[in-house]
């Protein structure tokens, strides 16, 4: 049953990384593929608990006969449980990010952006949108960021191959951006919530790497840029009536939600709770100085014509649902033995660090950043791995490899636009062609993550 276990969750990512040739929703299947290797466990779970979780199993039934419902109840509550909670950590956390978006874009505290970005120099408008997407992506999640700069773009570009050309710039800043800081993207806050870094180590190891890719990139495409740049005329996005708000008003609740996400990382190492409670800390702030900014509309009908952006919700409701198909899934291989067999041949392969981060690196461009860092945490989380002891040290907390994992993965998604949930925004915001972004674009992000990595090497 095992083998059958791992070879599901093999046909399920192969089925999430050709989600544009099978046109099927990646989240769907890894819900689906999570559920499924978790009942196929059950169903040979005395075998399966016989041989991976023997002392275990005996303390847990201590004299009793093993029966159906002692191995389904020890599997329910020793095994799954941990992973449910894992992935329920992060889905809080998302959940009370989205909604700080929602607040804060729902009162046009994100209508600053077009003001600022206007220009008719288009080299001054790659630096400046990739450079806000860059800060942005370090507070909010990746995907939410590039949906929202999407939009922002597609407001202010006309011409539409620069709107693919900038669209491409968008998903690596925001990747970029996301990989450097443990509240960024969903796999780096992986790498925190497994207690494997902590956010100053993690961000001072990758800020500059991520940077300087950043800038290759951008060095890159200037040269392609036309001398003029052409502005869509548009009137300002209609919100209902929460226009009354002053633009003290819309700024004092941005310094709030994207302040309060930056102090996260504090208010965990001060009271050693989840992260999530921070976020819910954050949220619950900013709720307050909602409703005061928005008295006079409290209580009448008038608040409830207030858009909502229901396709970002969309979009981060299937990033959760992804994120928990996949901890499952993995959950499921973990507890079958098998990695700790694939550690073990891993490990006889290569005893460089480099050699697996770049190896996971390139994988991430075909099945997604996420799939890599979870599978990675997996595999590379054993401290019985039978590796050298400079090797061994990479891998305990705070050790070179984390975030190692975090940058090569981020950019390795990038090389192509299926590599990440922000790759297939674009395609599908954008109309974005795979053929289109290797052709213009996966060059200069190869060149970029090599010298990036080179970087990540002389600072460690």
């Amino acid at each position: 049953m095992s083998i059958v276990i791992a070879l599901i969750v093999v046909l399920g990512i192969f089925f999430i990384a050709t989600e544009n040739v099978n046109r099927m929703n990646k989240s769907a299947v890894a819900m689906f593929v999570g559920v499924l290797c978790w009942l196929l466990y059950i169903i040979d779970g005395s075998h399966l608990l016989a041989a991976e979780h023997s002392n275990s199993f005996s303390a847990f039934l201590d004299g009793r006969a093993e029966s159906g419902v002692l191995v389904k109840d020890f599997i329910a509550n020793s095994l799954f449980l941990k992973y449910m909670a894992r992935a329920a950590e992060v889905a809080l956390f998302l959940f009370g990010t989205m909604t700080t978006l929602d607040v804060l874009t729902g009162n046009g505290c994100f209508d600053f952006l077009p003001e600022w970005l206007r220009t008719r120099n288009p080299r001054r408008y790659l630096w400046w949108l990739a450079g806000f997407t860059f800060l942005l992506s370090a507070n909010l999640d990746n995907l939410i960021t590039v949906c929202m700069m999407l939009a922002v773009m597609h407001t202010m570009v006309a011409d539409a191959r620069l709107r693919m050309i900038y669209g491409a710039v968008i998903v690596l800043a925001a990747n970029c951006g996301g990989a450097f800081t443990v509240i960024g993207d969903v796999s780096s806050l992986t790498l925190w919530m497994e207690g494997l870094v902590t956010p100053t180590c993690y961000a001072g190891m990758l800020v500059l790497p991520s940077l300087v890719a950043l800038v290759v990139v951008l060095l890159l495409v200037m040269r392609e840029l036309p001398r003029r740049l052409d502005v869509v005329q548009t009137a300002p996005p209609y919100r209902g009536d929460d226009t009354i708000l002053t633009r003290w008003q819309r700024l004092l609740m941005l310094i709030v939600g994207i302040g309060g996400l930056w102090f996260i990382p504090t208010f965990h190492r001060i009271t050693h709770l989840p992260p999530f409670v921070g976020v819910l800390c954050v949220l619950s702030f900013l709720w307050i100085v909602d409703e005061l900014c928005n008295r006079s509309l409290l209580g009448s009908d008038r608040m409830v014509r207030k858009r909502q952006p229901m396709a970002l919700q969309y979009a981060n409701m299937q990033h959760i649902l992804f994120y928990i198909g996949l901890t499952f899934a993995f959950g499921a291989v973990a507890e079958t033995g098998l990695l700790t067999k694939l550690l073990g041949y891993t490990a006889a392969c290569t005893d460089h660090l480099y050699g697996h981060g770049i190896m996971l690196g390139a994988l991430s461009s075909l099945v997604g950043n996420l799939s890599v860092v979870l599978s990675g945490v997996a595999l590379f989380s054993d401290a019985s791995l039978p590796a050298s002891a400079e090797l061994g040290r990479a891998f305990l907390p705070d050790g070179a490899f984390w975030p190692l994992l975090s940058y090569t993965s981020a950019l390795g998604g990038t090389l192509l636009p299926v590599g990440t949930l922000a790759g297939c925004a674009l395609m599908r915001m954008e109309e974005v062609s795979l053929k289109w972004y290797v052709r213009h674009f996966t060059g200069k992000v190869l060149l970029a993550w090599l010298i990036g990595l080179l970087v990540f090497f002389l600072l460690v």
